[in-house]
């Protein structure tokens, strides 16, 4: 009974989601569309890095190295071999390679889960604020590297004149899969177990969990969904350089995810919305006034006063009633 009700409320919402979509791409125009789509990628952030960071309770600050990743094997693999020739040392596999988007995406999508696999293994020895040093000192290697590996990624000047493939039709089928993937592991065996090490690892190895397999693989799901987003992300800009994956985008995720709730897949979902639509809102104010860095300083603002007067965050570790079931709650 439980079971047949979550299967119709999802069904319910994926059909919401869909009859959205065609409504929203028939009246409004390219402007806002893609604003949506910025959402929805925000959206497949948080509600990713909201696995790693909210269910296991680690602090990683590398999911815009993974969403890099991502974004760049997707990009180099779509690229049109025509052009290729810019590419001065690509083996000849790879040169005479064009393949359709939604394979590449794939493809990014696991190499940045590889990546971090070989990163976790290290790294999730680690805790606290050393494990956040860690992840952002991921993000910079990540960073130099592309910078410098001009042969492939043409270093600072990234890659230009990328297919627009991503469209609302590419965003939100990833953003449904990104939340449902969440919530099954939220309310899983496997789910608890994450949640219990956020809670007291000490317990929670007491019991019989491992927590360095369990934190590894929390990390790699999420990067894995990061490379999506980095994906979707190169061609809805048609553009991906070292610079759009940079800190600041790994504030803005942490952000979301601390207001939304550290654990709350809805809190990161809605979180992502609402800074999403903030960031846009404050973009031509900054433009018109020639002063930049409002959104960050509002954003930053946000969360100093969500920290101080509600820690836990606009949900805690809550979902919404009405998506519950008595399995679940």
């Amino acid at each position: 009974m439980n079971q047949s009700r979550n299967r119709l409320v999802f069904l319910a919402l994926i059909l919401l989601g869909i009859g959205f979509v065609a409504l929203v791409r028939s009246t409004v125009n390219e402007y806002i569309l893609s604003i949506i789509n910025f959402v929805g990628i925000y959206i497949i952030l948080a509600v990713s890095l909201n696995i790693t960071n909210g269910f296991t309770g680690l602090f990683s600050l590398g999911h815009p190295g993974f969403m890099a990743i991502g974004g760049y094997v997707t990009a180099i693999l779509t690229f049109p071999v025509s052009r290729k020739s810019m590419f001065l040392e690509l083996p000849q596999w790879l040169a005479n390679l064009e393949m359709p988007f939604f394979p590449a995406s794939i493809i990014g999508g696991v190499c940045a889960a590889m990546m971090a696999l070989v990163v976790g293994l290290p790294v999730l020895r680690l805790r606290g604020h050393y494990l956040a040093v860690a992840t952002l000192g991921f993000l910079i290697i990540v960073q130099v590297l592309i910078t410098n590996w001009d042969s492939v990624t043409r270093g600072p000047l990234g890659l230009n004149g990328l297919p627009a493939i991503t469209n609302l039709w590419y965003v939100y089928p990833w953003v449904v899969v990104t939340v449902y993937v969440a919530w099954k592991i939220k309310f899983s065996s496997y789910g608890r177990s994450m949640l219990s090490i956020r809670e007291d690892d000490m317990a929670a190895q007491c019991l019989g969990v491992n927590l360095f397999r369990t934190r590894v693989a929390a990390l790699v799901i999420g990067a894995f969904f990061a490379g999506i987003a980095g994906g979707l992300w190169a061609h809805l800009v048609t553009a991906i350089t070292p610079t759009s994956f940079s800190l600041i985008l790994a504030f803005y995720i942490v952000v979301m995810v601390v207001v939304g709730g550290a654990g709350s897949i809805s809190g990161a979902f809605i979180a992502a919305i609402i800074f999403s639509v903030l960031t846009e809102i404050f973009r031509p104010l900054e433009e018109n006034l020639d002063v930049y860095g409002i959104g960050e300083i509002f954003t930053a603002a946000i969360l100093i006063l969500i920290l101080i007067y509600r820690p836990q965050g606009l949900f805690g570790s809550r979902e919404p009633g009405f998506l519950l079931t008595r399995d679940t709650q």
